[in-house]
C-alpha cells in the first residue's frame, strides 16, 4: 500500500496465487471475486479488503455460497457447485473424477468449481435401501452413520432386517444399505457344525449322590430364518436345553445306573434336545457325556469296591485253576489205578527228579541185600495179579 508523508493510505494492493481466489469487499460488502495476479486499486479511505481462499478441490462455507447465490448469482454459477439434499436423498460429490464427499440428507454443501471439475450424483434412498455396488465403491462407509455394511461369508447366512422386520436372506458377499429414515440390521448366522461344550454342573442323583457331568454336543443351524426369529441367542438357548436334558436323565437314576448306562443317557439327552431344537432351526448331531466327576469320598469308596471286586475275581480264577488241577490229578490217579505200567512210569519219573537233586549215589552189595542185581530187579519189577514177576534187565 502506498502511503503519503502524513501516513494516509492512497492505494490498496493484494496478490492472489494461482490456486487461490480472493473475495474483494468494500465497506464489508462483497464487490467482486479476484482472479490470480496482482490487484491494485486507489483506496484513500481504506474501504477495500481482500480475503484470499484456496480453490483447488476445496469446499467453502455453505452459508456464504447461498448468500452470494442470492446477491450475485452470476458469480455463484461460475465458481460454486452448491449441493442441497432432501430428507431421503444423498449425493456423491466427485472432484476431478474422484469420489470425495458424501452429502447426507437435509444438508447443504458448496464446492469450488473454478479450477476443479465437480460432479454430483444424487441418490434417492427411499426407493431402495440397498446401495448399488458402483455407489458402494465410491462411498467411505466408515465415515457415514447412514450406511450399514456387512460382509457375509460363504459359511454364513445373512438376514436383512428393516425396521425390525425380516425382509431378505442375503447371499455371501459384501452388502451395504442406506439407514436413512429406517433402521437397518444385518444378522450373520454361522451354518457350520459347531461344538458345544457343557461345563461341569452339579446334579443330585436319585440315591442322593452329588455328581458333576460334562458333555459335548455338535449343533448346526439348518434354518437361519427360524433361528433368528425364535431365539435371540441360539447357542445359549441350545446350551440351556442340554443342561435341562442332563438333569432330566441323571436325576432319575442312581449312581450305579448312571455309570452303567452312559450310552442310554446319551440317547435320551439327544432325543430330548432334538425334539426342542427343531423349533429353533437347529440340527443336533452327536451328543456324548465326557466325564462323570464324583465327590472325593465317593470316589475313594468306589475305588475300594472296584479293588475288592478285582480281588474276588482273582480269587475265583485261582480257585477255578486249583479245581481244574485237582480234577486233572484225579483223572491221572484213575488211569494209574487201572494201568500198573503207567504207575510204574510215574514212579520212575519221580525217582528221576529225586536223583537229579542227589549229587552222589552209593550202592552197597552187602550180605542179604542181593547186591546191585537185586536193586535193579526191584526197580524194574512189575506186579501183576498179586505175584512178583522179574523184569528182564535192560
Amino acid at each position: 500500500m502506498l502511503k503519503t508523508g502524513e501516513g494516509v493510505v492512497l492505494k490498496f494492493e493484494v496478490i492472489v496465487k494461482d490456486d487461490e481466489r480472493a473475495f474483494l469487499t468494500r465497506d464489508g460488502r462483497f464487490e467482486r471475486l479476484l482472479a490470480p495476479g496482482r490487484f491494485v486499486a486507489f483506496d484513500p479511505r481504506g474501504r477495500l479488503a481482500a480475503e484470499p481462499v484456496k480453490v483447488v478441490r476445496a469446499e467453502l462455507a455453505a452459508d456464504r455460497a447461498l448468500l452470494l447465490a442470492r446477491t450475485h448469482p452470476e458469480v455463484a454459477r461460475e465458481h460454486f457447485e452448491i449441493v442441497q439434499t432432501g430428507a431421503s436423498e444423498v449425493a456423491i460429490v466427485s472432484l476431478d473424477g474422484e469420489p470425495k464427499h458424501l452429502v447426507l440428507p437435509n444438508t447443504t454443501r458448496a464446492f469450488w468449481k473454478t479450477v476443479t471439475r465437480v460432479e454430483v450424483e444424487r441418490i434417492d434412498t427411499a426407493a431402495d435401501a440397498r446401495i448399488a455396488k458402483r455407489h458402494l465403491d465410491r462411498i467411505d462407509a466408515a465415515r457415514s452413520p447412514f450406511v450399514v455394511t456387512a460382509q457375509v461369508e460363504a459359511h454364513e447366512a445373512g438376514l436383512l432386517f428393516i425396521d425390525g422386520k425380516l425382509t431378505e436372506r442375503l447371499p455371501a458377499g459384501r452388502h451395504a444399505f442406506w439407514a436413512i429414515g429406517r433402521t437397518v440390521k444385518v444378522a450373520r448366522i454361522d451354518t457350520r457344525p459347531t461344538p458345544l461344550e457343557v461345563t461341569a454342573q452339579e446334579i443330585l442323583t436319585r440315591d442322593r449322590v452329588g455328581i458333576r457331568v460334562t458333555l459335548t454336543a455338535f449343533t448346526r443351524v439348518i434354518d437361519a430364518e427360524k433361528a433368528a426369529l425364535a431365539a435371540g441367542d441360539v447357542s445359549n438357548t441350545v446350551y440351556r436345553l442340554v443342561q435341562f436334558a442332563i438333569r432330566e436323565a441323571v436325576a432319575t437314576r442312581t449312581l450305579d445306573e448312571i455309570l452303567a448306562a452312559r450310552d442310554t443317557i446319551d440317547r435320551e439327552i439327544r432325543a430330548f434336545v432334538t425334539a426342542r431344537a427343531g423349533d429353533l432351526g437347529v440340527e443336533i448331531g452327536e451328543i456324548g457325556v465326557k466325564d462323570v466327576i464324583l465327590p472325593g469320598d465317593v470316589r475313594e469308596l468306589l475305588n475300594k469296591v472296584v479293588e475288592a471286586e478285582r480281588t474276588a475275581k482273582a480269587n475265583l480264577i485261582r480257585r477255578q485253576e486249583e479245581t481244574a488241577a485237582t480234577r486233572s490229578l484225579l483223572n491221572t490217579a484213575r488211569l494209574m489205578e487201572d494201568n500198573p505200567l503207567l504207575l510204574r512210569l510215574k514212579e520212575l519219573e519221580a525217582l528221576e527228579k529225586l536223583v537229579e537233586k542227589v549229587g552222589r549215589i552209593d550202592v552197597h552189595a552187602g550180605a542179604g541185600t542181593g547186591g546191585f542185581d537185586a536193586l535193579l530187579q526191584n526197580l524194574y519189577r512189575l506186579r501183576g495179579s498179586g505175584e512178583p514177576d522179574a523184569a528182564k534187565p535192560a
